[in-house]
């Protein structure tokens, strides 16, 4: 119960202070709008808690591990026969679940993109912003949208241009399209068609109407718009079919793969950290300056929490491999903390 109050506490008043400042610097760019700022607000929250729920684990830990300490309860707790196992596992286990939530909310919630929709709001006044000139291959054919509408599901003066043997045979031209069962539909279109043979005797480019077409299965708007604009936060239901289809294509993967290795491992940091800083603790203030220590701890917990999201930005922007960026520190954290737990385990 200390741990939980302490997380909340933590959690809340970190929030609140990068909600606050990042209001008091957008404030004049913002909408005078109500609704909208309130929805900005609601993002950016979700945002500073996505960036800060981990640390706010490890801090509330800390804090936790200080009060047991001030009050002479850990010394209580080793002379009823507790091991410094049996009072770490209570912190692992609470931070492991509340970890195994924090992941669950990227697969259907707002987090994963509620940094681009605050930005979108003090930009356009709209959080959601329409993707615009956006050219693709899909399965043989190279698809132009003049402009695409994730929320609504559809894009404006659609180009559809099919190549065989690298050479142009037909282009679908359409004023718009809409998104619906696995399928991109135009209702009414132009179909232009050239001939194999463009010789003097030929029948020449036909132009005629197009009407029903469908084409670009199973390519959602949220998929294109994440995908084909390099952007790199994705929930976990559209990184996972992303990855599915793009594999399909042969087409890279790796900022797909480095975006759900981000969502799945890097969160996993927090009860590893905690391990390791919990067994550097004295069990009673009279070895231990406690100021000292809640500096040194705080200063490694950012310091390797910085480190890991510099290493996840290089992933992101391809400078080195994922697994390298993201699950290496990671397993080097575990191989840390397997250590500890184990010395201290058997010391006991």
């Amino acid at each position: 119960m200390h741990y939980l109050k302490y997380f909340f506490i933590i959690l809340v008043a970190l929030v609140l202070f990068v909600v606050g400042f990042d209001y008091m610097d957008n404030a004049e760019k913002l909408s005078k709008s109500a609704n909208l700022l309130l929805i900005y607000l609601v993002y950016k929250a979700f945002y500073a808690i996505d960036l800060l729920l981990p640390l706010s684990l490890v801090f509330a830990m800390i804090s936790t591990k200080i009060f047991l300490i001030r009050s002479n309860a850990l010394v209580s707790f080793f002379s009823l026969g507790y091991s410094r196992v049996d009072i770490l596992k209570p912190f692992v286990i609470i931070s492991t679940t509340i970890i195994m939530l924090f992941i669950s909310l990227h697969g259907w919630s707002s987090f994963a993109r509620a940094q681009e929709f605050s930005r979108n709001i003090v930009k356009h006044a709209q959080y959601l912003n329409p993707t615009r000139d956006l050219f693709f291959t899909y399965k043989g054919k190279y698809v132009y949208f003049s402009k695409l509408l994730p929320l609504q599901e559809r894009a404006e003066g659609v180009r559809v241009f099919s190549v065989k043997n690298n050479s142009l045979k037909e282009v679908v031209t359409a004023k718009s399209a809409q998104y619906r069962d696995g399928f991109w539909h135009i209702k009414k279109g132009d179909l232009i068609t050239k001939p194999d043979d463009l010789s003097l005797v030929s029948p020449g480019i036909s132009v005629h109407e197009a009407n029903n077409l469908k084409l670009l299965e199973g390519f959602r708007p949220r998929m294109l718009d994440q995908v084909y604009e390099g952007k790199v936060n994705f929930t976990i239901f559209d990184g996972l079919e992303a990855i599915a289809l793009l594999d399909s294509q042969g087409i890279d993967t790796r900022t797909i793969k480095g975006a759900l290795y981000k969502i799945f491992i890097y969160p996993f940091f927090v009860p590893l950290l905690i391990v390791i800083i919990f067994f550097f603790v004295p069990i009673s203030v009279r070895f231990l300056n406690v100021s000292l220590f809640s500096f040194g701890a705080i200063l490694a917990t950012l310091l390797t929490w910085g480190f890991i999201m510099m290493l996840i930005e290089l992933s992101n922007n391809k400078t080195i491999p994922s697994e390298i960026g993201i699950i290496g520190p990671i397993l080097l954290l575990l191989l840390i903390a397997l250590r500890q737990w184990r010395k201290y385990r058997l010391a006991t």
